[in-house]
């Protein structure tokens, strides 16, 4: 027995009058909060998945308590981000006055992350305040009441409702005989002899069930096969839309194809039928051909004018070189 002082143990489910006891072993309640937070157990009053604000993960969620009243949601955040990436925080409040209640719950990204805070941010100092940091206790911990209705852990001497089993205030390693009946009777889980821990070692935090993780892992394996077929189903749309366009494309060619063939004068005989089956290399051999008869149309016209132009010219010419040896003449012999 003596080798048990200084061994501890803790709580893995919630019994009211075995958090009241200091070393787990009590059988009777030994203060009205815990005959209330006995009442609620046996009555099933409290359903710790009824509360409407609790959201996220409770696996990646840490309790942080005893924060100072001057410590405000920007606040946690940036002392909690030091641990991990922070996903949600709720810092909870009075419901009439809006004060805060100086406890706050903090959702990490990752298992993993939480876990690092779960180590580390124990005992941390924010705003001149000690905080005590645990796991998600309110929806992990079997049988778990809420302090309010006499339950919790921890406490402190002066309220003269300590409550013993949690990483704060663990059980101490009985030093008399343990009545297991009366335990077995009450449904409270006997302290586990030869399996104590040191005061200075870490209790781990409850993990997560496998088959929550393969769950997870299944759906994000199906998450991704969506985004997969998701991308694959837009690549073809927009396939299928650039064929459009390309055909709308190659429709209006035709057409002012046809258009221009008939502007310029071309019989229905002459004109390239433009079928279904056309093919873009023959509708772009057809395009430059009607470019080339419209180039030489145009060199045709010009040259057709520019010869009357110069006719016209040579007739004025004529016209008046006559008239200019005649004054010519004329001034000779004056």
């Amino acid at each position: 027995m003596s080798s048990n002082i200084n061994s501890v143990f803790y709580a893995e489910s919630y019994h009211p009058i075995q958090a009241g006891s200091i070393d787990g072993t009590d059988i009777l309640p030994h203060d009205n909060a815990v005959y209330r937070a006995l009442l609620c157990s046996n009555a099933a009053l409290y359903d710790p998945t009824g509360d409407p604000k609790i959201i996220g993960d409770p696996y990646c969620t840490v309790f942080v308590g005893r924060l100072s009243h001057l410590t405000t949601e920007p606040t946690l955040h940036k002392a909690m981000s030091k641990y991990g990436r922070v996903k949600n925080l709720r810092l909870v409040r009075h419901i009439v006055t809006g004060a805060s209640r100086r406890f706050a719950f903090v959702e990490f990204e990752t298992e993993r992350e939480m876990r690092r805070a779960y180590q580390d941010a124990h005992h941390a100092i924010i705003d001149d305040a000690e905080i005590i940091v645990d796991y998600n206790r309110q929806q992990l911990m079997p049988g778990w009441i809420p302090r309010r209705l006499g339950g919790g852990l921890g406490g402190r001497k002066e309220s003269g409702q300590l409550r013993f089993g949690g990483r704060e205030r663990p059980f101490r390693a009985p030093l008399q005989p343990i009545p297991y009946e009366d335990l077995k009777k009450l449904g409270i889980t006997p302290p586990p002899e030869g399996r104590y821990m040191s005061r200075f070692q870490v209790p781990s935090p409850p993990r997560k069930p496998r088959k929550l993780v393969e769950k997870e892992e299944y759906s994000y394996k199906r998450s991704s096969v969506d985004r997969e077929e998701l991308s694959q189903r837009s690549s073809s749309m927009e396939r299928d839309e650039h064929r459009r366009t390309v055909g709308r494309k190659q429709g209006s060619r035709k057409r002012s194809y046809v258009e221009e063939e008939s502007q310029y004068g071309k019989s229905s005989e002459d004109r390239p039928e433009c079928s279904p089956n056309t093919t873009s290399i023959e509708t772009d051999h057809n395009y430059k051909r009607s470019t080339l008869d419209r180039e030489e149309h145009y060199h045709s016209r010009s040259n057709a004018e520019g010869g009357e132009i110069s006719r016209k010219r040579s007739s004025r010419y004529k016209e008046e070189r006559p008239s200019k040896r005649h004054r010519h003449y004329s001034r000779s012999n004056h």
